[in-house]
């Protein structure tokens, strides 16, 4: 059996190596380092089967980025995704959108998802092209392919 007493609490030394701000009315150093969208972010999150066909069917062009939470890739083109979104030449003619595999995997399944992240372009309702893996010049490529 072990002891409690030498059991120590995990501390993170991240935390123990940042220097605390001198005001504490402004955000910690941490706090800026990781966050997950921003508030002008205009992906929308598709959390329903409904949800996808109703995006597919009311939007011209559709991007539509298939992700999880554990991925590794996914957590890094989202930015990149976001920032397209907000584009002048994108903003008012593509509608982005993503969902959870993990969350849908009958919508996985119907799209025929195999690896994380998939972008799939939808165009009048109907797959026009797709991108498999976090390749931000293929994915810009694709969607400006189905502008013309």
């Amino acid at each position: 059996m072990f002891s409690a007493k030498f059991i120590r609490p995990a501390v993170s030394t991240f935390t123990r190596a940042t220097p605390r701000p001198i005001i504490t009315n402004t955000p910690s150093i941490a706090s800026r380092f990781f966050t997950t969208s921003s508030p002008k972010m205009t992906v929308h999150n598709i959390a329903t089967k409904d949800e996808f066909k109703e995006a597919i069917s009311k939007n011209h062009i559709v991007v539509l980025d298939a992700f999880a939470e554990w991925c590794g890739p996914c957590k890094a083109i989202a930015p990149v995704v976001a920032k397209y979104s907000e584009e002048p030449q994108f903003k008012e003619t593509v509608y982005f959108a993503k969902f959870d595999v993990d969350a849908l995997p009958d919508l996985a399944q119907e799209l025929g998802i195999r690896a994380m992240p998939t972008f799939i372009i939808f165009k009048d309702g109907e797959k026009a092209g797709d991108v498999v893996g976090a390749n931000p010049a293929g994915i810009k490529a694709a969607i400006t392919k189905q502008l013309e």
